[in-house]
């Protein structure tokens, strides 16, 4: 098969389009043929040589993916041959076949394309273990999304619309934040030109909100903390503000304050497991019922991978980023 091989750790360009062996399939697992796979941010950094691939997993980038079975383990009774579904991936999605746990499938959400389906597994999964199977964001409770026109945010905003939560975001121009109003945010702050704490302060009554998904980290800790109401919780997801900050710890007391963080990528199959059918029960209702759509910015040919990269990190996108191979 083709697959996107990282030549040497660099920038976009060391992504090259190669033939590579085909996946060995394990007893508990699907062989799937890939119609599309998703960029993450989490790619890039593996393409930097800083996020390396767990145990036993694929070497090669792809957090998810899009297609149809080519074969089953002897252990897999769900799934067979020929059907269209999309999956979880701890890597190999930027490839023309993967080898999946049979457990972090899902099938394709009804009324959904193939190439769109390419664009949930990561974001749905990531979204709800953090903010509501942990956070526990419930009707009528106020939410902040850090880089609400991401793949992520983009998602994050639809699907806690439709669990009656009032959304907030921020990101960095009109053109995006208008984005994210015409799909369902209610508050949105440009982090360029205003200080998201006082926006925050002022639409809550100065209480607060409830819960906060955050991609950034150090460079927004403090802030994020005094950002939330009493029993606020913070989740963080992401350091692409840094990883080190001095913080006034006091808020966490006063306030009641919870705060956590996790990646989804390392996490056990069994884990894994957890979550893929918690977002079938809960998530691809709303998507069926029109409630929860694809974002798609643009989509490239599985060669042209780098050129992918090369958006990404520019970071003009809104919503998700496809691979065809």
């Amino acid at each position: 098969m083709k697959a996107i091989v990282i030549s040497s750790p660099g920038g976009p360009e060391v992504l090259q389009l190669r033939e590579v062996e085909d996946p060995q399939l394990r007893d508990d697992e699907v062989l799937i043929q890939v119609h599309a796979t998703a960029l993450n941010r989490a790619d890039t950094f593996q393409r930097k040589g800083s996020y390396s691939p767990p145990k036993g997993a694929s070497p090669y980038l792809g957090l998810e993916c899009s297609g149809t079975v080519l074969s089953v383990g002897l252990h897999v009774s769900r799934w067979k041959i020929g059907d269209q579904v999309c999956a979880l991936l701890a890597g190999g999605g930027y490839a023309q076949k993967v080898a999946v746990p049979a457990v972090q499938l899902l099938p394709l959400p009804p009324g959904l394309s193939l190439t769109d389906a390419a664009t949930f597994p990561e974001v749905a999964c990531t979204v709800w273990s953090t903010v509501f199977m942990t956070s526990r964001l419930s009707q009528g409770e106020s939410f902040l999304i850090h880089g609400g026109s991401s793949g992520i945010g983009t998602f994050a905003i639809q699907i806690a619309k439709y669990r009656g939560a009032r959304v907030f975001v921020t990101a960095g121009s009109e053109e995006k934040l208008a984005f994210c109003k015409s799909i369902g945010a209610d508050v949105c702050i440009n982090y360029k030109t205003q200080d998201f704490v006082e926006r925050v302060k002022e639409e809550t009554g100065g209480q607060g909100v409830d819960v906060i998904l955050d991609c950034m980290g150090a460079s927004y800790y403090q802030r994020n903390l005094d950002s939330l109401n009493f029993d606020g919780r913070l989740f963080i997801i992401g350091f692409q503000g840094g990883v080190t900050t001095q913080v006034d710890l006091r808020p966490l007391l006063a306030k009641r304050l919870t705060v956590q963080g996790a990646a989804l990528r390392s996490r056990s199959v069994e884990n894994k497991a957890v979550i893929v059918s918690e977002v079938e029960k809960n998530v691809w209702p709303a998507i069926a019922e029109g409630k929860v759509k694809p974002v798609i910015y643009k989509s490239f040919p599985l060669s042209e991978a780098a050129e992918a990269h090369r958006l990404m990190e520019s970071s003009q996108h809104i919503g998700k980023i496809l691979l065809v191979p």
